[in-house]
């Protein structure tokens, strides 16, 4: 009972359920080890009785806890109601608000009057203004503590309008300027033609972190070092100003890493070989190496300084550790024991021995910032509603940059993932070490807050992987399963006000990813706040009810609608069957293949011949090209705000970018983006293929068939 009551107090779940109707205990050690990644001793009886009489004395003398939300427009925040009445609050406006230059003074409302009791003069509550504070509360017995506030809107901005537009991996995007994967140019020029010839209102990406340094590196984009900066294997070298200024050795040295990336390019494009993200970045990286020489103009040095101060100390600890990385190796667990705190004196000498990585690794992070700023740019003046849609991971790798820099945020010895339940018996290990939730709480988010910032500075919108992990995630202890993992909470109020104020002040749209096993609640909580969802149609069932496929008007407004994504199979590949005996192949198939394939084939026919009553598949149109044009008219005939059509759908790509459960039986991340017959094709072929026009001509009409009977249902 002591140790349940303990873990409660810290957020650790100790059952969960896997199916409304099972509930699982959680082992005693996985909570023992939970508990000890957050600083509190449960290894002993009388250790959790220490613990426990601790963490209760806290909770009963705490006048405030260490964040206190409070949203715009709503009523007082429990926090401060709970307050002695009369209790006097100051706001101390965060550094950089010219809004307020005094701090703000309010005293807390009294409680209630009991009936028949005349009425306290009452005290008075002003709203501070948006922004994250330092709140102070000094109650008449002259208590007093102190909180960080967080004053945010009260939903997100919002799509202006219904938009549709194209969600692709970027990687896989080349064009016949790439130097062997798509870059932020190809970004950049795709959005300004999907804008002025499409009217697509947003491209969506995945997400562009910097990627955790190996040999051969991690493909994966959702397993990065740092989340907090972009990744310069995604700069478009040419575009760089000082190229033009390489001085004439160089220039002969550009010449000659040009033709070496020519050779990447056609070997992915017409010689079947995969993406080699490695052998890339080795030749922007010699590139850089020489175009880093270039002294830069003044306007251009100016405009560095400013990048430089505006990213301050974390940039400055992020390309330290790139520049250790080059030293002793990316495993920062691994380097010197001094070099292994980004605080301690040799870590300090390094910084002034590696003085020109360091200023190397930085130009890197402003370069790239200027071309995701010229890529949102370049969406928003070809009159995108949105532009640029990022993405941001759920975590980041054990040994990057992030865990390096802020050690204290992070749950070391424990890892992300997800519980067993109905469609994966063992549960998943993501190998992500989670943020503490204490101490996010205990820095008023700054962590959280600056990664956000980051993101937003240069989006339209930002899409949240796995969106759910804001309200909780699944902690798996280091060398136990995944089905040995806990649930711990974080406080989704405190995670949602955050994001909901840089939202606002960034003017973008936020989506939550929120498909699979979803808490009670959460996707409420979430539209609450203006968060968008995920709709993918394959999943789009009464499962309440019937099970048949779910009319188009019963689908939430509030998401982006999809046929696809980037973990599941393409249109085309579902409609054929072709993603059930890939998996086979591939030992991936959890039941015989036949038995599969039906239950596959009668999944998608029920959805054709629905689509068929809808007169969304026009008679003697029964191909495959007809019927993907057919489930986006449907798409549209839904009240969602955003329709995302994947991009390899416009010429017909039958290959998944990711097959999950795989590593090396298939080539996840390093596919370009392939036509009907799995041949590659570029961003130029793409934007002038007739099947992809044929496709957008179905978005530019809204969808929906004008002779679709009103009220069609499945049958």
């Amino acid at each position: 009972m002591g140790l349940s009551r303990l873990a409660a107090l810290h957020g650790v779940a100790t059952s969960f359920s896997p199916s409304a109707d099972v509930t699982v205990s959680v082992p005693d050690d996985t909570v023992t080890a939970v508990l000890a990644a957050l600083g509190v001793d449960a290894d002993t009886p009388e250790g959790v009785a220490r613990s426990l009489a601790a963490a209760e004395s806290a909770a009963v003398s705490r006048l405030l806890p260490p964040t206190v939300v409070a949203w715009s427009g709503e009523p007082l925040p429990a926090p401060l109601t709970a307050l002695p009445s009369g209790t006097v609050l100051t706001v101390d406006p965060e550094p950089g608000d010219t809004g307020r230059a005094t701090s703000l003074r309010m005293r807390v409302l009294p409680a209630p009057t009991p009936a028949g009791e005349e009425p306290v003069t009452p005290a008075w509550w002003t709203e501070p203004p948006l922004g994250v504070h330092r709140l102070t509360a000094r109650t008449p017995d002259r208590r007093h503590a102190t909180a960080t506030l967080v004053v945010a809107p009260d939903r997100v901005p919002q799509p202006p309008g219904r938009t549709h537009g194209f969600l692709v991996q970027l990687y896989s995007l080349l064009s016949t300027r790439s130097w062997g994967m798509g870059d932020l140019a190809d970004l950049a020029d795709l959005a300004a033609w999907a804008g002025r010839t499409q009217g697509s209102g947003f491209v969506q990406v995945n997400p562009l972190h910097a990627a955790f340094p190996g040999r051969p590196t991690d493909p994966s984009p959702y397993r990065p070092s740092s989340r907090r900066f972009p990744d310069p294997v995604h700069l478009h070298i040419e575009s760089i100003p000082e190229y033009g200024h390489v001085d004439e050795p160089g220039r002969a040295a550009l010449d000659d890493l040009r033709q070496e990336a020519a050779a990447l390019r056609e070997a992915v494009l017409n010689k079947g070989a995969l993406i080699d993200r490695d052998a890339v970045w080795e030749l922007k990286r010699q590139a850089l190496e020489l175009i880093h020489e270039v002294p830069l103009t003044p306007g251009r040095r100016a405009a560095y300084c400013d990048f430089l101060a505006e990213q301050g100390q974390a940039l400055e600890d992020h390309a330290l550790w790139c520049a250790l990385a080059e030293v002793h190796g990316p495993n920062w667990r691994s380097w010197p024991e001094g070099l292994r705190d980004p605080r301690s004196a040799q870590s300090a000498r390094a910084r002034a021995d590696l003085l020109g990585r360091v200023d190397f690794h930085c130009r890197l992070a402003w370069l790239t910032d200027t071309q995701l700023a010229t890529a949102q740019s370049a969406a928003r003046e070809s009159g995108m509603a949105v532009g640029i849609v990022h993405d941001l991971a759920v975590g980041v790798h054990p040994d990057g940059a992030d865990t390096w820099a802020q050690q204290d945020a992070f749950a070391h010895g424990m890892s992300v993932g997800a519980p067993p339940d109905a469609f994966n018996a063992h549960g998943q290990d993501w190998g992500l070490p989670p943020w503490r939730p204490d101490a996010l709480a205990a820095s008023g988010y700054a962590p959280y807050r600056a990664l956000l910032r980051g993101l937003l500075a240069h989006a339209g919108a930002l899409r949240i992987d796995h969106v759910m992990g804001l309200f909780r995630l699944w902690w798996v202890p280091e060398g136990r399963p995944p089905t040995e993992g806990a649930y711990v909470g974080h406080d989704a109020e405190a995670m949602l006000a955050v994001l909901v104020l840089e939202a606002h002040r960034a003017g973008a749209v936020v989506i939550g990813e929120d498909l699979g096993t979803v808490e009670p609640g959460v996707r409420e909580a979430l539209a609450r706040r203006g968060v968008l969802g995920t709709s993918v149609l394959w999943f789009e069932r009464d499962w309440g009810g019937t099970g048949r496929p779910l009319r188009p008007e019963q689908w939430r407004a509030d998401c982006v609608a999809t046929a696809t994504t980037h973990d599941l199979p393409s249109t085309a590949a579902r409609l054929t069957g072709e993603h059930v005996t890939l998996r086979h192949r591939l030992g991936l198939l959890a039941g015989d293949l036949e038995q599969e394939a039906a239950t596959d084939a009668a999944d998608t026919a029920e959805w054709l011949a629905y689509l068929a009553r809808l007169r969304l598949l026009p008679e003697g149109e029964g191909d495959e090209e007809a019927a993907v044009r057919a489930v986006h008219r449907f798409l549209l005939s839904t009240p969602a705000r955003m329709t995302g059509v994947w991009l390899p759908d416009t010429v017909g790509d039958r290959r998944p970018q990711n097959l999950p459960g795989t590593w090396d039986q298939y080539p996840n991340w390093r596919l370009p983006v392939a036509d009907a017959d799995g041949l590659p094709v570029t961003l130029e072929e793409i934007t002038a293929s007739p099947r992809l026009h044929r496709l957008m001509a179905v978005m530019a009409e809204g969808g929906a068939s004008p002779t679709a009977p009103p009220g069609a249902r499945p049958s």
